[in-house]
């Protein structure tokens, strides 16, 4: 146990690198307030685990405001909708008027004043914004997580598919858990990296035909990378009831995916999050379950006939 007093805010704590954040500043003997919507089997688990729960949103600036009181250090995290901007207003002014000291910003690998991603600019401006408060302020950007394998991923007649619009462009998949060992480091040890921006990487950067590879030993059945137009995943997206502002967000993506936008790889995780991050082959197998069916995501072959 740790005997300082400070108290972190994690919002988004219902997802994958919020939970994971929580869980790892508890383990270690840290107070965490956990910002969720509502009250539900997930943030019941973080209470249990020794979470303060609040329940608010990030676009209710008096919830938002109550919830940095106390705060030492937050996460913020915004999910792919519309608002953001907003959200990370309200998130500065109350953090600001609440004395906190420091914030790590979820942004992404795409973020630039140019990007034809509204959501990718957005993230950019939202970056620039937090540089101009007192707080000490890190971003994160990763590349596309390890999750998305799970998210777009079909099972069919006992093989796997990946039908994505990524051409032969490259990319190291980063774990979420990976991401959290760095949050819960910057947010322990917020001043070496004030004003940062840290690009997030898995360990081995590699295309979708490589990634298939690397997954059908760890499933123990063939896997196959089938690339698909841009249009053809939008429209799939779109019917499967994505909002416009992500399905917008995902067909600029591709489009810089194979530009090289979202390759490379480093030494992050390693360097400041203590650990070595998860392989392709290491996750699929610790996640080997969420491949028994189909991913919410897939975009389904044409049929013929």
């Amino acid at each position: 146990m740790t005997d300082d007093d400070r108290l972190f805010l994690v919002t988004g704590a219902t997802g994958k690198t919020g939970g994971g954040t929580v869980n790892l500043l508890l383990e270690r003997g840290h107070r965490v307030r956990a910002l969720v919507h509502r009250e539900d089997r997930r943030s019941r688990e973080l209470a249990r685990a020794g979470a303060e729960i609040a329940v608010s949103d990030l676009h209710d600036l008096d919830g938002v405001t109550t919830a940095m009181r106390g705060i030492t250090g937050a996460y913020l995290c915004h999910p792919i909708l519309p608002g953001l901007l907003e959200a990370t207003t309200y998130f500065a002014q109350a953090a600001t008027e609440a004395g906190v000291r420091s914030v790590v910003n979820m942004s992404q690998i795409s973020a630039r004043r140019d990007s034809g991603s509204e959501a990718a600019r957005l993230h950019w401006l939202c970056e620039r914004l937090l540089d101009r408060t007192d707080l000490l302020t890190t971003h994160i950007r990763p590349t596309f997580f390890a999750e998305w394998l799970t998210m777009c991923w079909e099972r069919r007649d006992g093989e796997g598919y990946l039908r994505l619009p990524f051409g032969d462009g490259r990319h190291a998949p980063i774990a979420a858990i990976d991401q959290s060992h760095v949050i819960a480091a910057l947010l322990l040890d917020p001043e070496p990296h004030d004003r940062a921006i840290h690009t997030l990487h898995g360990p081995i950067e590699l295309n979708h035909h490589e990634i298939t590879r690397a997954m059908s030993p760890a499933l123990g059945i063939p896997v196959h990378y089938e690339p698909i137009e841009v249009e053809e995943f939008a429209s799939a997206m779109s019917e499967r009831g994505m909002p416009a502002h992500l399905v917008q967000h995902l067909r600029n993506v591709a489009v810089d995916y194979q530009n090289g936008v979202f390759s490379g790889t480093n030494d992050t995780i390693e360097r400041i999050g203590h650990r070595l991050p998860l392989s392709v082959e290491q996750f699929v197998v610790e996640n080997k379950t969420a491949f028994d069916t189909n991913g919410p995501y897939f975009v389904p072959a044409p049929r013929h006939g």
